[in-house]
């Protein structure tokens, strides 16, 4: 039932609709859940330094999976971030290495 949903014309309208509720429950239930967290220096940091992991959650793996010029961006933007402490000159150093390292054909 649901996948002849989905194939309909209405199909992808559905699902972006549904992501887009899914999306906005997660956002909304992280707010009611903080809402009962009480604010402590440690909670702070804690939640300071999460877009941070998430980055590198989401960034390692794919990255490895790259083989050697994913290895090596990942390698340059950290690289670049430690120097220069900004994520959008650390992201373009990587995906251009990325790049000229497929070029190269690594």
């Amino acid at each position: 039932m649901i996948d002849t949903l989905l194939a309909s014309p209405a199909g992808p309208w559905i699902a972006i609709l549904a992501l887009a509720l899914v999306t906005y429950l997660c956002r909304a239930s992280g707010v009611v859940l903080m809402s009962r967290v009480r604010l402590t220096p440690r909670v702070e940091r804690g939640l300071r330094a999460l877009p941070g992991s998430i980055v590198v959650a989401t960034a390692v793996p794919t990255g490895l999976s790259a083989g050697l010029p994913g290895l090596l961006g990942l390698v340059t933007a950290a690289g670049v971030m430690a120097l220069t402490r900004f994520e959008l000159a650390a992201v373009l150093a990587g995906m251009g290495v990325v790049a000229l390292g497929r070029l190269a054909g690594l």
